[in-house]
Parts: structure tokens; sequence; C-alpha cells
């Protein structure tokens, strides 16, 4: 979540998540060389994002990764906004079109080569806080490079996550406020709940609906679709701030055609939150992140798979730079990686919100 007037020491904060919690016989690879995966791949550095941000939000459409919003400086700064295009073909980024509210912590996913952009935290008015969530919801056409407004979300929420599967879009967990606080921003010492919700959004017929809620409440999780089944993967628990909340590493299995919930799945070897996930193959790619607890503030270089046939993890060692905030999604055979911030949330400044653009093939 978005740091706070905590100073840390920035020496303590860079400091590397542990890969993984050892003896668990899921057929994690040991001995891998730092920053590299096995099998030879390599990670590759591409052109940077021209405005280094952090917590944006992303998705991949007709072959190009779209990047939505980002961060404001400060807890009462304006959010950007900003809409960024990368070209695979060109190794390029273009600015397009800002967002018609301007956001963080959004929900986005793409569907039928559109792309939906749900709630996220915006300022209602100038100079003042930023943290209020929101319950719009948005088309962008990336061909057009245009928005159109749809119907509401049923609730007001930042830091859920959408997820597309059997031309619908679900929006799950995240956080709001209670009823008496509606309207009001987040605040780390202000009564707020993490969400149980899934509701889903059809675009054929501009509804929404409520489904089966989520098992374990939580925030700023990741999240993947494969064979049609949704799965949420570790996040934040207790509340929506990194200080008082908790990560976890639990993973959940959603059938939309069931409307059900699956057992709980193999948990995740790196419990984080805030980072990124791709699918390639049937697999679950989970990179980056953060993890806040009472004995330890990191971010993560933390790189691991999840295969939802074999129910099992595997650990891909390192990525280049650690961080948390950060963007991305598959093109192709890739998985790129941008942004981000260097140091765990709460503490380093804007100056700590890193341009770097990093992408591995995957096998």
């Amino acid at each position: 979540m978005k740091r706070t007037i905590f100073v840390m020491i920035v020496a303590a904060a860079v400091g590397v998540a542990a890969q993984g919690r050892g003896g668990r016989g899921d057929g994690q690879i040991q001995g891998i060389a730092p920053g590299q995966p096995p099998g030879g791949a390599r990670w590759t550095r591409l052109a940077p994002i021209p405005e280094p941000n952090e917590e944006r939000n992303s998705a991949v459409a007709g072959g190009k990764l779209y990047l939505f919003g980002g961060n404001p400086v400060g807890m009462t700064g304006t959010p950007p906004g900003a809409v960024w295009e990368y070209d695979p073909a060109g190794d390029k980024w273009t600015k397009k079109k800002n967002m018609p509210l301007a956001a963080h912590h959004v929900a986005v996913a793409e569907n039928g080569g559109k792309i939906y952009v749900f709630g996220g935290g915006v300022q209602k008015q100038a100079g003042g806080p930023s943290y209020v969530p929101a319950n719009n919801a948005w088309e962008y056409d990336p061909a057009a490079d245009a928005w159109k407004a749809l119907a509401a979300m049923p609730t007001a929420r930042l830091a859920a996550v959408a997820a597309a599967a059997g031309g619908k879009i679900y929006v799950m967990g995240g956080a709001g406020n209670y009823r008496a606080r509606d309207g009001q921003p987040l605040q780390p010492n202000q009564p707020h709940r993490v969400f149980d919700l899934n509701e889903v959004y059809d675009p054929a017929t501009n509804t929404w609906a409520s489904k089966q809620v989520l098992p374990t409440p939580r925030s700023a999780m990741f999240a993947g679709v494969v064979n049609g089944k949704i799965y949420l993967i570790g996040g934040r628990v207790g509340t929506a701030f990194a200080t008082t909340g908790s990560v976890t590493d639990i993973v959940e299995e959603y059938d939309p055609a069931t409307d059900k919930w699956g057992f709980l799945k193999d948990r995740m070897p790196t419990p984080r939150d805030e980072g990124v996930a791709g699918v390639f193959n049937n697999r679950i790619y989970v990179a980056g992140g953060e993890s806040i607890t009472a004995l330890n503030n990191s971010v993560s270089r933390a790189f691991e798979a999840y295969d939802p046939a074999s129910n099992s993890w595997q650990s891909l060692g390192n990525m280049p730079l650690a961080r948390y905030g950060l963007a991305g999604g598959v093109i192709g055979n890739r998985l790129h990686i941008v942004g981000g911030h260097i140091t765990a949330a709460f503490g380093g400044g804007e100056p700590l919100n890193t341009p770097q653009h990093d992408a591995l093939e995957l096998r």
C-alpha cells in the first residue's frame, strides 16, 4: 500500500526476502544463481518506462502492454492517472490518453481486446487525501485510445484484483470503508474493511452480479486464470496498509462455472503482496512484491511459478532487482516486469521509484 511518513533506513529496507521456506518436497529448484532462472534463460533489460512510479496496474492486449494509474506523490498528492503503452516490436513506450478519473490501486483485466479498469483510490478535492475508494468502472479501447464509462461497481474499493473468465470479469477482494465512513479516505489509524467480495461484470449486458465470497478476505494479491479457473495467490490480510496488515501465503481456486471455491491449494513459498503475475503454458508466474511483518520489512526478488495441474510451486531464481508495486504481463513467451519501488512501503520517497524494465523468455 502507500508509504506513510515513517522514515526507514534505506540500507535495511532493500534487504532481499527469503526465497522459500525449504524442506517442502514440492520440486523447488535449489542452488540457482541470484538474478537468473534455471535452464539457461536470461533476463533482458528493455526500454525503461519514461515516468517511474509504483502501484500501476497492467494488462496485455493486442500484443502490447498497457499500464494504468500509479501512486500520487505523498498521501495528499494528486494521482497521475497516466496510461502507458509498450510495443515490443520497437521496444518503445508511448503515452496514451489519461484515465477519465485519475486513480491508483485499480483492478485491471483484458477481455475481447478491450481493457477494463475498476475502482481504485481517488482524490475528491484538490489538496485532499487521495485514498478515497471509488466504484467507477471503465472500458478502454487500445485500438482507438478511447474510454467509455460503464455501470458502477456495487462496492467502492481499491487494491482489488480483476480476472476475466468466460467472457466476464470478476473483481475480487480489495479494501474499502464501513458504511459510516463512505466517501472518506482510507487511513492506517481509521477503521476500514478488507473485503471478501466477488462481484462479476458482464460486458454484454453492462450489469453486475454478486458471486460466492472469497474464503480469505484480502487485498493486493496476485491472480491468474488457468483453464477457466481463477487462482488468488498471497496478498494482504487484516488491514489495507502494509504497516498494520499482514502478508499471507494462501492460494485459493475459484470456478466461475459452478460459482464454487475449491480446497486450499499448496501455499506460495514466499508470502508477499503487491507484485505482478502472468500466465504462460497453464502456469502462473509470480514476481516481486513486499513483506512487512513484526520482524521483517523488505521488498522481494522472489520469482516463482505455480502449476495448478500438479498443485505445486517451483522457485525460479531471482528477479534482477527487488521491488514492489510493479506492473507487467506476458507478451508472447516473455514475461515483462516494469517499474515499482525499490524499498519496502512507507520509506524512501518517490526518488526510489525505478524505471527499470526487464523481460524473461518463458519455456
